[in-house]
């Protein structure tokens, strides 16, 4: 049993639904080459680069992210048009823009009209809002019931609010006051609701608004919303219940284009309204950090949530975990020099997601309910007009009295809020001014601390000039060593090349000396060889000679012989 009321309300609980959309580069960021630092990665992750020099990357995920081609109908189709469906269901809705200025949320929610007709299918620069009429419309047309569609426009300028179809020319400023009848909800008086009957007069509507709505030109936008727009559509259905009453079902959706984040030194203005502008971007910045001081105390649940601190917050207060189910789009800019922005917004709308609201269908009223509202209302006027006619004295109706009685316990309400505001600040202040006097001491201690660090500091550059003074004598010898080093090279290189050349007359010499060896070796053998032959020859010479000397002997015997015989 426990486990089923616990599944009932995780679904009666519903987050808030986050989307993102990247808008392209645009003129002033190609003229200078501006490099895209953020992606859309598979519709639901964004990756951003925090640095052109370095690698380092952080991913955000989204219920949706668009990339800067995605068309208007596409963000439609996702965002605004599951919501027709729940607002002709009777709940209440929101879809709100957020940004910094220049990144596409007039675009987005308003949009433009292309001339080809007011159909949200086949225009193609119909915003949210246009589309979300024309869309209701055939809804309504197919169900064939009654209907009802009336829409207001207000515009939250300088924490001040006014009507933008007002169908006076005085601009006079709305007053907002709590609801009493439903708590949390808050009605602004004065407001006109216009009746639409059919989707032709969209556009008619949307330039009848945007002609009074506060626009300027910056450096970063020709056509900066310099407000915070409410389009409100309600839609009033006639239906039987069982039992054959007549009941009338309400929905209403809430289309928020909110002024764009922005810092004054980037934004500036190029005209010399510099002073309007400045004052203007104070408010925004405050009506949105307000916004954002919201999200944080209903992400961490507070007990206090600052609701009262800001005009636009009270008016988004049942959007912002409320009875209503919420849609925030988020836009962003491709160019690294708004990447400080782009990281603010991304890290606004990632907190945004944790968000949960608690939607409820709005009650249905019967005809005689809604005839006996009537009736009390036009009583009421009857009573104040003829309050009016007896003018002896101050004449209220009671009711007028009751309701003035009320907003006075409210603003007492506000102002003992406020009281108990300026106790905690001062508390605050008390607490900030021991920490001062804690800090102090803390400066005089560390102001006696940087006298010894001097001290020791100055005899430290003592000690550091004579290093340096010795460094450079090293360096000095140093250079001398490489000098000499490098003459020892030189001189070394030299006779390395003389030995070089030595060994190669050396090579030549032991050449030659082998070649000698070689040819005295052969001229020993030639003249043993002559000494053979000559020895063999004289032998035979010798041979020879003592033969001739023994014949000669003979013949000298026997010439002797002979003589001797002639001379006998």
């Amino acid at each position: 049993m426990a486990s089923l009321e616990k599944s009932k309300l995780k679904e009666k609980n519903q987050n808030i639904q986050v989307f993102v959309r990247l808008r392209p580069l645009n003129q002033r960021e190609r003229s200078i080459r501006s490099l895209s630092v953020v992606e859309v990665l598979n519709n639901r992750e964004v990756l951003v680069r925090q640095s052109q020099q370095t690698a380092h990357t952080k991913r955000f995920t989204f219920d949706r992210a668009f990339g800067p081609a995605a068309e208007q109908v596409e963000v439609y189709k996702e965002v605004v048009s599951p919501l027709i469906a729940e607002v002709l269901a009777g709940y209440n809705c929101t879809v709100f823009a957020y940004g910094q200025t220049g990144t596409g949320k007039t675009h987005t929610m308003v949009g433009e009209s292309s001339g080809e007709g007011c159909s949200w299918q086949n225009d193609p620069l119909a915003g949210m809002i246009p589309r979300a009429l024309s869309h209701l419309f055939d809804e309504l047309r197919i169900s064939k019931t009654e209907y009802n569609v009336r829409v207001s426009y207000l515009e939250l300028y300088n924490e001040e609010l006014f009507d933008l179809l007002s169908s006076s020319n005085d601009n006079y400023k709305l007053r907002i006051y709590e609801d009493v009848t439903r708590k949390g909800s808050t009605i602004v008086n004065g407001l006109e609701e216009i009746t639409v009957y059919n989707k032709n007069e969209v556009y008619d509507i949307m330039a009848r608004g945007q002609e009074r709505k506060k626009v300027a030109c910056t450096l970063l936008n020709s056509q900066s919303s310099r407000s915070h727009t409410v389009f409100t559509i309600v839609v009033h259905i006639k239906e039987n219940s069982q039992k054959g009453e007549e009941l009338v079902k309400i929905g209403k959706l809430n289309l928020v284009d909110l002024a764009g984040s922005e810092n004054i030194s980037k934004a500036g203005s190029d005209n010399p309204a510099k002073k309007e502008r400045a004052r203007e971007c104070v408010n925004i910045n405050q009506s949105l950090l307000t916004l954002g001081r919201v999200i944080t105390a209903l992400v961490e649940k507070h007990p206090h949530i600052p609701y009262r601190e800001s005009k636009l917050t009270r008016i988004l207060q049942e959007s912002l975990g409320g009875r209503t189910k919420t849609s925030i789009i988020a836009t962003i800019s491709p160019g690294h020099k708004d990447l400080e922005e782009t990281m603010s917004t991304l890290e606004y709308a990632n907190r945004a997601k944790n968000i949960q609201n608690k939607p409820e269908v709005n009650q249905k009223l019967t005809k005689q309910a809604i005839l006996k509202e009537f009736a009390e209302e036009v009583d009421k006027l009857k009573r104040e007009l003829l309050a009016t006619r007896e003018k002896n004295g101050v004449y209220l109706p009671t009711e007028t009295y009751e309701e003035m009685t009320v907003k006075d316990e409210e603003q007492r309400r506000e102002i003992q809020e406020l009281l108990l505001k300026k106790r905690a600040m001062e508390d605050e202040r008390e607490r900030m001014e021991a920490v001062f006097r804690q800090l102090e001491e803390q400066h005089a201690m560390a102001r006696d601390s940087l006298a010894d660090t001097m001290d020791r500091l100055d005899a430290t550059a003592a000690r550091l000039a004579a290093a340096e003074q010795q460094r450079a004598e090293r360096q000095c010898l140093l250079e001398r060593h490489v000098r000499t080093e490098d003459q020892l090279t030189q001189q070394a290189q030299q006779l390395i090349a003389a030995a070089d050349a030595a060994s190669g007359d050396v090579a030549c010499l032991h050449d030659t000396v082998d070649r000698r060896k070689n040819v005295e070796s052969a001229n020993q053998q030639t003249v043993a060889e002559y000494r053979e032959q000559s020895t063999a020859q004289r032998q035979s010479m010798l041979g020879e000679l003592h033969t001739l000397s023994d014949n000669f002997t003979a013949a000298r015997d026997q010439l002797q012989a002979t003589i001797g015989e002639i001379e006998k």
